[in-house]
C-alpha cells in the first residue's frame, strides 16, 4: 500500500507521458553519483526521468564499467545496491525509494514459568529479555498471569532471557531467537536451592513496583505472610492486609476490614475467583483461608483492572495451590486451638495433580469432657475443606476444578442459643492457548452463604435464617499484541439468589426474595508508549437486572410503605460505564510517579447496626426499585522509589474518593424480622481522602516495613445528624503499622508486628433527662466520641530445622504473644444501668462508661510439618 501512495504522489507530480521504446545506450567506466548517472543517461537515451529528491537518496555514488545496454538494465545495475528502485509509467521512468519491507521477522516467545519443585505456576513471574549487543540495551519485559503464562514477540536476535520470581533464584538464558519458541521455566525456590546448582541472579527487573503502572496494588507472599505473627498461633491472610496502609479494622480480632473509606462490604474478595461472602471464622476472630491451601494473594485498593466489578474499594485475589506435580507430599500443623492437614501430589506427573487441604478447631472436644452438664452439651468450632484438581489435557488446553467448603458452629444451651454459618463455593475453569499470542480462561462458578440463627426456648420458638447464592459464567481473553501492548477483554454474567432472611415457619414475616443477573463486560490495554511513560487503560459495561417472579416494595419520600406489588419477567434495569486508567512516567531509573481514575458500581450491600463486627446478623441486600446501586469515583497519585539496589523502597500515595447512594439507617432501626426494612435505610453522598508513607527493608538478615497513613471517611445521610458530614464507624484519622524479621542463627528467627490507631468513633450520650421514673439518655452528633486509640505489639520465634532447605522431611516450631504488654484495646462503650446516672453524664463523667475488650496477652504453640 505505501509503494503505491508513492507511486501515484510521484505520477501526480510529474503529470503523464507517452510510452518510452527500449533504447541501447553506451557509457565509460566511471564512479559518480546516482544523480550524475540518471542525468547522463537521460541526455544519451532521450527518455524523460522523474525523481523527487525528498524521497529518493540520489547523492549515493556508483561504479559501472563500461557497457551497451539498453537504458532499463542499466538503471537497475546503477540502483542495485541502493535503496532506490524504479517502474516505468506512461513512457516516463520513476525514481523512488523502495518501501520497508513488513517485519516478517518478528518471534513470539510463550510458555509457563513454575516451581521448581512442585511445578505450581508462579503468578506474576517475570521475564526480562536484554540484547546481546555491545550495549547490551534494550530492555523488554513481560509479567506471567494469573495461570503462570506468558507471551512477548519481539524482533530476531541474540538475548539473554531473565526470568525472576520474589522468592526463587532468578534464570538467565542465552537464546538466539530466529524462529517463534515455547519456552517453560522451573524457577528454584532460595530456601530450598542446592550446592551443585549454581545460577545467576539479577536484579534488573523493569517490571517490579517502580516500573509497572500499577498503584495501590500489593502481591502478598504466602512465604512471608506464614512468618507474620497470629491470633491464636493460626496465620491468617487478612489479618496480613490489615497491615497494609490504607486499610482499617472494625475492632480487635475482626476480619472486617475497611479500604480507603469504604465500608466493609465494598470490598471484593475472591477464592479461585468466587466470591467469598463472609470470610470470617469465630465471630470474625479469623478468617476462611488455610494458609496451607494458598498459592498467592493479590491486593487492590486502588488501580482496579477492568476485568473486575461489582465492589467501590477493593479487591482481595486468592488463589489456591494447583497441587504437587512431581511428588507426593503432607504438610500441616498443630497448634493449641486447631490443626490442619495438607496432602497434594501428582495423579499422572507433570499431567494431572491434586491437592487437599482440611483444618479444623477443637475447643469443643475438650468441652465434653467438663463436669458441668451444660458445657459438654455445648460446642465451638469451625472447619475448612480446600480441594483442588487439574488436568493438563494437551500443551494447549489445562483444566481446574477446585473447591471450598467451611463452616462455624456456636451452641451453647445455657445461653439458649445457637449460630451456625458457613460458605461453599466451586470454580471449573478451562485455559486455551489458542496461539502463542492468544489466552483464554473460560469460568464456571458457584458460591453459598447462608446463616442460622436459633434462639428458641421452651417458651418461644424463633429460628432466623438467611441465604445468598451466586452463579456464575464469564470468559477473559489476552492477546500479546506485542511487547508494548497486552489487550484483555471478556464478558461475564451472575444470577445472584437473595433470602435476606426470615424466620421458620413464619415466612410471611421474613424479606421478600430477591432474584438478579449482574452482567460485564470490558476491553482494556496495557501500553508502553514511551521508555518513561507507560499506561493501563480500560473500560467496563455492567448491568443489573431485577428478576421475577419476586415482590417488590415501594416507599414514598418519608419512607413510607405504599405499595407491595408481584413481578415477573424484567422489572428493573440498572447499568452504566465504569472507566479506569493508569499513568506511570518514570522520573529515574529507580523512581516513578503513577496516577490513576477508577470509576466503580455496586448493586448490593451488607446491612449491620452491630458495631463490634462480629458478622452476626448481618444481611446481604441487593439494589431494588427503591434502593439503588451505589458508585464511587478514586483518583490517586503516587511517588514510588528504589533505593540501593532494591534493598529498600519508598512510597507515598495520596487520594480522594467520592461516593453516591451510600447506605445508612434511621435511629433505632429494626434489620431483623423486618419485611420492610427497606424503609429503614437512609441515602446519601461519602467522600474520602487522606495520604500513605510506606518504607520497607527487602534484604539482608533482617527485613521489615514501616507505614503510615492519615485518612478522613465521612458520610452525609438524608435525615441523619441535621444533614451534616459525619465521621464513619471506621473514620480513624491516623494508623501506624511496622514490622520486622530477624535471623538469630542458623535455626532462629523471630518477627514482631505494632499497630497503632486512632480510637473508633461511637455515639455516646451528651445528657439525659427522668421521664415517668426511667433516665432517658440524649444523644449529640453522630459519631462525635472516640474509643481510646488502639495500639498492639505480637511477637513470634520460629525454631527451624537443622539443615534447612537440605531436607526431604522438614518440620519447625512457632512459639507467639499476641498483644505482648497485655493492652485492653476497647472493642466498644456504653453506659451499663448501674452507672445511668443525671450528674455523671451531665459532668461527661468518662468512669460512667464501661468499655468492653476481648483480648489480653494471648501465648500460642504451633508445631508445623512437611514431608515429602
Amino acid at each position: 500500500m505505501l509503494k503505491q501512495i508513492k507511486l501515484i504522489t510521484l505520477l501526480l507530480l510529474t503529470g503523464l507521458i507517452a510510452h518510452a521504446q527500449t533504447i541501447d545506450v553506451s557509457i565509460g567506466n566511471k564512479k559518480q553519483t546516482v544523480e550524475q548517472w540518471l542525468s547522463e543517461l537521460k541526455v544519451k537515451s532521450g527518455v524523460s526521468m522523474t525523481y523527487n529528491a525528498q524521497l529518493a537518496d540520489l547523492s549515493i555514488e556508483v561504479e559501472l564499467t563500461e557497457q551497451t545496454a539498453p537504458v532499463e538494465q542499466i538503471i537497475e545495475r546503477l540502483l542495485n545496491n541502493t535503496n532506490l528502485t524504479f517502474t516505468q509509467r506512461n513512457g516516463k521512468i520513476i525514481i523512488y525509494q523502495k518501501e520497508k519491507e513488513k517485519d516478517d521477522n518478528a518471534v513470539t516467545l510463550s510458555g509457563y514459568i513454575k516451581d521448581e519443585s512442585t511445578g505450581e505456576s508462579l503468578i506474576g513471574a517475570t521475564l526480562i529479555l536484554k540484547t546481546n549487543d555491545d550495549q547490551g540495551k534494550n530492555l523488554t519485559g513481560v509479567a506471567a498471569n494469573a495461570y503462570g503464562f506468558y507471551s512477548i514477540t519481539v524482533p530476531t536476535g541474540n538475548y539473554s532471557l531473565i526470568y525472576s520470581y520474589i522468592g526463587y533464584e532468578s534464570q538467565v538464558y542465552n537464546q538466539e531467537l530466529t524462529n517463534s519458541i515455547k519456552k517453560d521455566i522451573a524457577l528454584l525456590a532460595t530456601s530450598t536451592q542446592l550446592d551443585e546448582i549454581v545460577i545467576q541472579a539479577t536484579t534488573e527487573d523493569p517490571l517490579h513496583h517502580i516500573y509497572s503502572p500499577d498503584i495501590g496494588v500489593s502481591s502478598l507472599d504466602i512465604s512471608e505472610i506464614v512468618k507474620m505473627p497470629a491470633l491464636l498461633g493460626e496465620v491468617d491472610v487478612i489479618k496480613s492486609i490489615q497491615t497494609l496502609p490504607g486499610v482499617k479494622i472494625a475492632g480487635e480480632g475482626s476480619t472486617n476490614f475497611f479500604v480507603r473509606g469504604g465500608s466493609a462490604d465494598q470490598n471484593l474478595i475472591l477464592l479461585d475467583e468466587a466470591p467469598v461472602y463472609n470470610a470470617s471464622h469465630l465471630m470474625g476472630f479469623l478468617s476462611v483461608f488455610n494458609p496451607d491451601a494458598i498459592n498467592q494473594v493479590q491486593f487492590y485498593r486502588s488501580g482496579m483492572p477492568a476485568r473486575y466489578g461489582g465492589r467501590l474499594s477493593s479487591l482481595l485475589d486468592v488463589r489456591m495451590k494447583e497441587g504437587n506435580k512431581k511428588q507426593f507430599q503432607a504438610s500441616g500443623g498443630v497448634g493449641l486451638t486447631a490443626s490442619r492437614l495438607t496432602l497434594e501430589g501428582p495423579i499422572e506427573k507433570e499431567t494431572r495433580s491434586f491437592i487437599v487441604s482440611a483444618r479444623r478447631t477443637y475447643a469443643d472436644l475438650f468441652l465434653k469432657f467438663s463436669s458441668d452438664e451444660f458445657t459438654r452439651k455445648s460446642s465451638i468450632y469451625f472447619y475448612d475443606l480446600n480441594a483442588k484438581l487439574n488436568w493438563r489435557l494437551s500443551d494447549k488446553d489445562k483444566v481446574y476444578l477446585s473447591g471450598y467448603f467451611g463452616r462455624d458452629l456456636n451452641k451453647f444451651l445455657t445461653l439458649q442459643y445457637v449460630i451456625d454459618w458457613g460458605n461453599a463455593t466451586g470454580t471449573l475453569r478451562w485455559n486455551h492457548l489458542f496461539n502463542d499470542r492468544m489466552f483464554s480462561n473460560t469460568t464456571l462458578l458457584y458460591s453459598n452463604y447462608d446463616y442460622a440463627i436459633d434462639l428458641s426456648n421452651e417458651g418461644d420458638q424463633f429460628n432466623w435464617n438467611s441465604q445468598i447464592q451466586d452463579y456464575s459464567l464469564k470468559s477473559d481473553f489476552t492477546y500479546y499484541l506485542n511487547p508494548k501492548n497486552q489487550i484483555s477483554f471478556g464478558l461475564s454474567s451472575t444470577l445472584h439468589q437473595f433470602n435476606p432472611g426470615y424466620k421458620k415457619g413464619f415466612e410471611n414475616q421474613g424479606v421478600p426474595n430477591i432474584k438478579a443477573f449482574e452482567h460485564g463486560i470490558y476491553v482494556g490495554n496495557e501500553q508502553s508508549l514511551s521508555e518513561r511513560l507507560s499506561l493501563e487503560y480500560g473500560l467496563r459495561y455492567s448491568m443489573y437486572q431485577l428478576i421475577g417472579p419476586s415482590t417488590s416494595l415501594s416507599f414514598d419520600a418519608n419512607y413510607q410503605l405504599t405499595s407491595e406489588a408481584k413481578q415477573s419477567g424484567v422489572y428493573k434495569t440498572y447499568g452504566g460505564l465504569e472507566p479506569r486508567i493508569m499513568a506511570r512516567y518514570l522520573v529515574t531509573p529507580t523512581s516513578s510517579v503513577k496516577v490513576s481514575y477508577n470509576r466503580n458500581r455496586q448493586y448490593m450491600q451488607l446491612l449491620s447496626n452491630l458495631s463490634l463486627g462480629l458478622n452476626v446478623f448481618d444481611i446481604w441486600f441487593p439494589s431494588t426499585a427503591h434502593t439503588k446501586p451505589q458508585t464511587s469515583d478514586l483518583y490517586s497519585l503516587g511517588f514510588f522509589k528504589d533505593v540501593n539496589s532494591n534493598t529498600y523502597e519508598l512510597s507515598a500515595e495520596a487520594y480522594y474518593k467520592s461516593m453516591t447512594r451510600q447506605v445508612d439507617y434511621k435511629n433505632h432501626a429494626q434489620l431483623i424480622m423486618n419485611r420492610y426494612l427497606e424503609g429503614e435505610l437512609r441515602f446519601g453522598k461519602g467522600r474520602a481522602y487522606g495520604v500513605e508513607l510506606s518504607a520497607g527493608k527487602k534484604t539482608g538478615k533482617i527485613t521489615g516495613w514501616f507505614t503510615y497513613s492519615y485518612s478522613r471517611s465521612e458520610r452525609r445521610i438524608q435525615g441523619l445528624n441535621n444533614g451534616k458530614y459525619y465521621p464513619t464507624n471506621f473514620d480513624q484519622p491516623h494508623t501506624i503499622s511496622s514490622g520486622a524479621s530477624y535471623d538469630l542463627s542458623n535455626r532462629w528467627s523471630v518477627a514482631t508486628t505494632f499497630t497503632y490507631a486512632t480510637g473508633r468513633p461511637i455515639t455516646l450520650p451528651i445528657e439525659s433527662y427522668r421521664y415517668d421514673g426511667q433516665i432517658v439518655p440524649v444523644y449529640g452528633d453522630l459519631n462525635s466520641n472516640r474509643l481510646p486509640d488502639y495500639h498492639r505489639l505480637d511477637l513470634t520465634f520460629t525454631l527451624n530445622p537443622k539443615d534447612r532447605g537440605r531436607r526431604r522431611n522438614e518440620s519447625y516450631w512457632t512459639f507467639g504473644l499476641y498483644n505482648v504488654y497485655d493492652r485492653h484495646n476497647a472493642a466498644t462503650a456504653f453506659v451499663s444501668a448501674e452507672l445511668e446516672d443525671i450528674d455523671v453524664i451531665k459532668n461527661k463523667d468518662k468512669s460512667a462508661y464501661q468499655k468492653l475488650y476481648l483480648f489480653g496477652i494471648i501465648p500460642s504453640i504451633t508445631y508445623n510439618f512437611n514431608i515429602k
